[in-house]
């Protein structure tokens, strides 16, 4: 029983997705509830305050546990590291209000409808949660919660066609608002008082709220006002920002929401309303110019061409083809494997042209709603970001915790100290907790968001614009780098080096382009179109008919024999182009592009001429399809030399169709076979200028480089060497990884790829040569694994447990997908790396959201995710970045260690004090607290970084030996200090506890004088200060001003000591501000020291003290600061005695990637070269024969 209901009580939410929650059902208990309640008020609130900080206990206090299905609030927890709770209540959706149903009779006509399962009869209810703007209904028959606002995944392509492929009853479209919601990304502005209050409620701020009622309390207003002030600048700077991400999103997402599209109902013909009305299932009209389309859908008629720049990055036109009407039993997206996106139109896109069939205009079917959409995702993905796991805010709450146990003792200290010598209980209680804003600094919020600040402004000055502030201190970490090749190494355009043709069974020179089949190929094989009187299209699309000097013409309509509309690209000669015997070319038909086939296909005919078939794609691919005899005899060695050159290689074939047909009732079966093989297309990208002198700095800084790329392989080593991060002398081994036919298993096999150099090809240098063996000047050690994304898949899901040691020297990985992207950096955090992603917004959004620094080169929509994006599409934007990450996280620790001293120095300056029931004054206070702290916390940040990379990142959390060993130390230098200066000051000859004027009697007379008046003198409320020795003293004595002064003095003179220069930042001395200020607040303290002004003494609540002893504080300070300084400089700063020390005591660096790399040095037998291996684990010799290599060179745009 206790295993059935606890299976009930928890289940798994959007189980496999990115999403993934815990669920946990509770039902609300009236008694419970009313308990909490009293808590509330007899609690003022604070228990509020505590649940409202954890959620989790809110529902533990208020409900008890019990199945889903009876649940009225359920408890979700993320399935990651973090575990974070959050509370939602169970709300019931009415359905019976819409019409009256039948019992016995589905309420929706598709009976396997999630929603058919979810109604309860006969009360036609739904239970319903939301998280995270999608909506859950409860599946009463399988017993969990779903999500809505999609069409099932099990629908067939015959069954889509035939369910909904007719629109929906207007009673149908009405029940699936209803339950789905509206079809809208709906983005509120967050009103600035919620913003406010969220922020208001951060449990620092309450801390300070805390401090300032108790200041208040005890008339210290000047400080309290103070801390008012900077939390309220520090809150107002939080709350800007967000309101500005939140309107910033609201206008990417307004557009969405406000479309009118056209609608088909069953049985009522067409109607036109607004997007948000839309519902899965519904039947769209694809008709009229540009739109955006306000919803993902199904093609199931016609085609259309649209604009994916929001998802991709480029605004290149896609053509779109629809859903076949298969009589397959598989699922639609299994059914259309890799090529499911070319029949689906994506929200957020826009739909350029639309073609419809014979039977009207061009149709789809409503896929997904709302937040289901790709548009919704992306916007769900930036409202609820993945948190970051960064050591250095996981060790903050560790050292605010161990500032609350110093807390703890030195109120137990107080209580005890005053309580024994009789003071009143509400004086007791105010010191007591004087010492808990003491030790725990409330400025310490504020002035760790300054030096972020101001490292944002300096990012923002060099180009580079920041969203998520706090990742600017992960930047300080990054140790790797994944960079896309195109448009990032690489410059965006391709050009068109050269055409190599055929002849015969042989390939000709290089030659420029004249008239004949390779021509006729680049002038019509293609997917080009002509807008707004522009043409456009794919980047390599256009070079290639470019260079042509040919020119296009809008489509052409026409009616065939049967009555159905055919459509026809007219292509005609330009004038610069050469004399040919054709007045144009018409291209029919078109098969188009697809990354799982790798190849396009055109159906084309001259204009009087007869009609011909054109392929292009990847060579090797297209090679497959011509008749071997036409394909030559040096085609692998060939199509290996160019790409080997980093050249992007095509394959060209034709043939002539033999009975004139009609095009579109050909399949491509039939076209694409008997070729003849044309030649192949070269097409040359670039290295950026910048490339090369960006990865040697940051393999000079020792951060590695890795190129994740949707591009052919080879051509991604090839760009990789000549880019330095693969050096010349390293080698390259390929992984080959592939699922067996028929079987479960996989295979792996590596081979060694080998530079030879060659005269024989055109005075072009190198050649690459899979298989061979490792040189013996270079080693084991020196090599770089290559590996294309269908061989990551592979060895992701079969050889997982080889997946980390390839990934220690993984540097290329090839035709990558965008999810392969994301999930290779995920791969990567998990062997501790700290990963940058740079890409140029192409497909890199997941990948640049999931990294721990995103580094968008594109101001697309597609980035707006990224945490970071660079004005200028370079890369030297990612030194910079990690240039002002680490000076921000070294300011970080500086403060830290600033904070903890100078709360630490006041908090011993408190307790030696309070032992005489003494203490600081107002005044005294202040000037510690704001005068020195303040203006220093705000100063201290403003050191710049250092413009070198050194080849060491900063230390990475707070709690590591040299950090601890630098505030322990100091802080017993300051012990040290202040008990010797506060037990010798009493052993003084001229010391009394009674009179505090005995000092300065031989010295100056006057005191004398006018001792009896200044001993009654009130000053600043004193009256109401205990009894401390001589009634009227307030809280001067000789202990105060020598424990004061020297705290003061030495808050400043650590100050100093921390302010780290180099490596990771400038020198002190050229903050000039934080100098200056430094100047002047020694210079006022030592006045204070050799001042003797009565009323300046009175009140700072200072008192006289002979010369001699005023020489001796400052020698005290003296000595104190040296020391504290060598040590800083000889001890904690110096990696030599630190690598010294770690090598003693046999310390290894405990990150996953540093283990396996000591363990793969071990490892004779690795890396394994020419064999196969399997998942059962045999092992195939592979030949060392030279092998012609996959080369998938050609890919749709949504991998490169």
């Amino acid at each position: 029983m206790g295993e059935k209901f606890a299976k009930n009580h928890h289940a798994l939410l959007s189980e496999g997705e990115e999403n993934e929650m815990e669920i946990f059902g509770y039902k609300t208990q009236g008694c419970r509830k009313a308990m909490c309640i009293a808590g509330y008020i007899l609690s003022f609130g604070v228990l509020r305050l505590v649940f409202y900080w954890k959620p989790a206990w809110n529902v533990w206090a208020n409900c008890i546990p019990c199945g889903l299905q009876e649940a009225d609030v359920t408890l979700l927890r993320t399935t990651d590291e973090f575990q974070i709770y959050s509370q939602k209540k169970v709300t019931w959706i009415s359905v019976s209000a819409l019409n009256k149903f039948r019992p016995d009779y589905p309420i929706i006509a598709d009976e396997n409808s999630i929603i058919n399962k979810a109604i309860l009869k006969p009360d036609l209810k739904v239970r319903c949660i939301q998280v995270q703007k999608i909506q859950y209904i409860w599946n009463n028959p399988e017993k969990q919660f779903q999500k809505v606002g999609s069409l099932e995944d099990s629908h067939t392509c015959s069954d889509i066609h035939a369910k909904f492929g007719s629109g929906l009853t207007g009673e149908e479209q009405d029940i699936r608002r209803l339950i789905c919601g509206p079809n809208a990304i709906d983005v509120q502005v967050v009103p600035i008082w919620k913003l406010l209050i969220k922020e208001v409620l951060n449990p620092f701020y309450v801390f300070q709220l805390f401090s300032v009622c108790l200041w208040f309390a005890e008339d210290y207003k000047e400080y309290a006002i103070a801390i008012i002030i900077m939390s309220l600048l520090s809150i107002s700077l939080t709350v800007y920002d967000l309101r500005m991400q939140s309107l910033k999103l609201h206008r990417l997402v307004k557009s969405h929401n406000n479309v009118k599209v056209t609608v088909c109902r069953k049985k009522e013909g067409f109607q036109e309303l607004e997007s948000c009305h839309l519902v899965p299932g519904d039947m769209l009209a694809l008709t009229g110019g540009k739109a955006l389309m306000p919803c993902d859908a199904i093609l199931i008629s016609g085609r259309c061409i649209v604009n994916e720049g929001m998802l991709t990055g480029e605004s290149i036109p896609v053509t779109k083809t629809h859903l076949p009407q298969a009589d397959d039993s598989r699922p639609w997206r299994t059914y259309c494997a890799e090529d499911y996106k070319r029949h689906v139109l994506f929200c957020g896109t826009e739909v350029i042209q639309t073609k419809g069939d014979g039977n009207g205009p061009a149709r789809a079917v409503v896929l997904r709603t709302g937040f289901n959409t790709a548009k919704g995702d992306l916007v769900r993905s930036i409202l609820y970001p993945k948190p970051m796991n960064f050591k250095l805010h996981r060790d903050a709450l560790r050292f605010l915790m161990c500032l609350i146990v110093f807390a703890i003792i030195g109120m137990i200290y107080a209580v005890c100290v005053f309580a024994l010598n009789g003071e009143e209980t509400g004086e007791v209680v105010k010191k007591a907790l004087d010492v808990i804003t003491i030790a725990v600094p409330p400025a310490l919020p504020a002035a760790l968001t300054t030096g972020i600040i101001y490292t944002q402004r300096r990012l923002k000055k060099k180009g580079i614009f920041c969203i998520s502030p706090q990742r600017i201190n992960v930047c300080g970490q990054l140790n790797l780098i994944c960079f896309d090749k195109t448009g990032t190494l690489t410059e965006d355009g391709l050009d068109l080096w050269g055409v190599i043709a055929c002849e015969g069974n042989s390939f000709q020179k290089v030659h420029s382009l004249s008239w004949g089949p390779v021509c006729r190929a680049m002038v019509c094989c293609h997917s080009l179109i002509v807008l707004d009187g522009k043409i456009q299209g794919d980047p390599l699309d256009l070079k290639m008919f470019e260079a042509t000097n040919w020119e296009m013409e809008n489509s052409s309509e026409d009616l065939d024999e049967n009555g159905e509309l055919t459509t026809a690209v007219i292509i005609k000669p330009g004038p610069k182009a050469s004399n040919v015997p054709v007045e144009g070319i018409a291209i029919l038909h078109q098969f188009p592009f697809s990354s799982a086939l790798q190849r396009m296909s055109v159906i084309a005919q001259e204009i009087g001429g007869e009609q011909q078939v054109f392929m292009k794609g990847a060579p090797e691919m297209v090679a497959r399809f011509c008749r071997p005899e036409t394909v030559p005899s040096s085609f692998a060695c060939e199509l290996q030399f160019y790409a080997a050159q980093g050249f992007r290689v095509i394959g060209l074939a034709y043939k002539i169709l033999q009975a004139a047909r009609q095009a579109a009732g050909i399949t491509r079966e039939e076209v694409e076979s008997d070729l003849t093989f044309l030649g192949l297309l070269i097409m040359e990208n670039r290295l950026k200028a910048e490339t090369k002198p960006v990865l040697e700095e940051l393999s000079a800084a020792r951060i590695r480089s890795v190129m994740v790329t949707g591009d052919n392989i080879q051509t991604a080593i090839t760009v990789a060497k000549n880019a330095g991060m693969i050096s010349h002398t390293s080698q390259v081994i390929l992984v080959e990884a592939n699922e067996l036919p028929g079987s479960p298993s996989a295979s792996i096999t590596w081979k060694l790829t080998e530079e030879r150099k060659t005269n024989d090809y055109r005075n072009l240098e190198t050649l690459i040569h899979i298989g061979g063996r490792f040189r013996p000047e270079v080693g084991r050690s020196s090599y770089h694994f290559a590996m294309s994304g269908k061989s990551y898949q592979v060895i992701a899901q079969h050889f997982s447990h080889l997946l980390p040691k390839l990934l220690i020297n993984g540097t290329v990985f090839a035709r990558m997908s965008p999810g392969q992207k994301s999930s290779l950096v995920e791969e990567f955090q998990k062997l501790d790396y700290f990963v940058g992603m740079c890409g140029d917004g192409a497909n890199d959004c997941g990948a640049l959201k999931m990294a721990h620094a995103g580094i968008s080169l594109s101001e697309q929509e597609a980035s707006v995710a990224s945490p970071f994006t660079s004005r200028t599409p370079s890369i030297e934007c990612v030194p910079e970045l990690i240039r002002q990450g680490r000076a921000a996280l070294v300011t970080s620790f500086c403060m830290f260690k600033y904070m903890a001293l100078y709360s630490t120095i006041q908090y011993l300056g408190i307790l030696l004090l309070y032992w005489q029931l003494n203490s600081f004054g107002n005044y005294q206070f202040l000037f510690q607290d704001l005068a020195i702290t303040t203006v220093i916390g705000i100063t201290m940040s403003l050191n710049s970084a250092c413009p070198k990379l050194v080849p060491y990142r900063p230390p990475g959390q707070l709690i590591s030996p040299p950090l601890l060993l630098s505030v322990v130390l100091n802080i017993l230098f300051s012990l040290c200090m202040q008990v010797f200066g506060f037990v010798t000051v009493q052993k003084q000859p001229w010391y009394t506890q009674h009179n505090i004027y005995s000092a300065c009697l031989t010295g100056n007379e006057s005191h004398v004088e006018n001792s009896s008046s200044i001993t009654t003198l009130s000053v600043n409320g004193l009256e109401n200060a205990a009894v401390r020795g001589t009634v009227g003293n307030g809280y001067r004595s000789y202990e105060n001003t020598t424990v004061w002064l020297l705290s003061t003095i030495n808050c400043l003179l650590v100050a100093l000591v921390f302010s780290k220069g180099k490596p990771f930042r400038q020198p002190v001395y050229t903050n000039y501000i934080f100098v200056l200020v430094l100047a002047v607040q020694l210079g006022v303290c030592v006045f204070f020291v050799f001042a003797d002004i009565d009323n300046l003494y009175i009140q700072m609540d200072l008192v006289c003290t002979p010369t001699f002893w005023r020489i001796s504080m400052m020698i005290m300070l003296l000595v104190t600061f040296v020391v504290s300084f060598v040590v800083e400089e000889a001890v904690i700063e110096n990696r030599a005695l630190w690598a010294l020390l770690k090598k003693c005591f046999q310390y290894e660096s405990k990150s996953l990637y540093k283990k396996l790399q000591r363990m793969l040095e071990q490892h004779s037998a690795w890396p394994p070269l020419n064999e196969t291996i399997f998942s059962g684990t045999r092992v195939i010799p592979v030949e060392d024969t030279t092998a012609a290599y996959r080369n998938p060179v050609f890919e749709s745009n949504d991998t490169l």
